[in-house]
């Protein structure tokens, strides 16, 4: 499948819809993968975690979650179609699952936010097959167990919300365990869905502010990521950029000396 390189980043060029047929597909066709569904937080990440890297790197699908990356890819040339976050793949892919028959697994947060987000799901699709919920809170040597009954359960897809990276280097450590065709890290997902927490309006969405909305909501959690993050991104973006126009004003110099 085709990708474009966006920095350190590989993403698929993959609508919300085009994404969830594909997995469907390799559901279909017993090919497993994760799924990784990847913003500028979660990039400039990669970057400091070698293990985070290689683990999207080795993804069946990487979705760019945030207009930054889109709009950056056009910039770059190498347009991606649209933003694909993770929230949107879990209701996308619940309403699949729900007309195929597929069970989903949500494992991550506390078992009575589950059961809210388990219930909110089915309410929503009401054929959704829920195979199990697990909380997110467990030692270490607890872990084994719960991959061991995510497949006992024989659900086709779990959503992992443990926040990056535990959620990834989890999927990662257990993954022949697991058995599942599909697994994705949701991040924060379930909260929202919980109603716990709200999702920013249309509104800032579409201009690409949902990190602000967030932001608003987590200040002291979350100004150090943002403030790091994204500043480095804008530079790296901005190198990317210079870098680009230099070596096209060498090529043309190049090419008007041989005219």
């Amino acid at each position: 499948m085709k990708t474009v390189r966006l920095l350190n980043g590989r993403f698929h060029p993959l609508t919300l819809d085009q994404t969830v047929a594909a997995l469907r597909q390799r559901i279909h066709d017993g090919n497993r993968g994760h799924v990784c569904t990847v913003n500028v937080a979660v990039l400039m990440m990669m970057r400091q975690h070698p293990r985070l890297q290689r683990f999207v790197d080795h993804a069946a699908i990487v979705t760019a979650d945030g207009l930054p990356l889109i709009w950056s890819s056009r910039i770059l040339k190498e347009p991606l179609p649209e933003r694909v976050t993770g929230i949107d793949l879990i209701e996308k892919l619940c309403q699949m699952a729900s007309e195929e028959g597929f069970g989903i697994y949500l494992l991550g947060g506390r078992q009575t936010m589950l059961a809210m987000v388990a219930a909110q799901l089915k309410k929503n699709y009401p054929k959704l097959i829920v195979s199990g919920v697990m909380d997110g809170y467990f030692p270490i040597e607890h872990a084994e167990t719960r991959a061991r009954a995510v497949a006992k359960s024989g659900a086709q897809i779990l959503l992992v919300g443990m926040g990056v990276p535990r959620q990834e280097y989890f999927i990662e450590k257990y993954w022949d365990q697991l058995k599942v065709p599909v697994a994705i890290g949701v991040g924060g997902s379930f909260e929202v869905l919980a109603g716990i927490r709200r999702r920013a309006p249309v509104a800032m969405q579409k201009i690409g502010l949902e990190w602000l909305f967030r932001l608003l909501q987590e200040p002291r959690r979350l100004w150090k990521r943002y403030l790091g993050t994204n500043t480095l991104f804008l530079l790296l973006m901005g190198r990317e950029l210079l870098l680009r126009v230099f070596y096209f004003l060498r090529a043309f110099a190049t090419h008007a000396r041989h005219l």
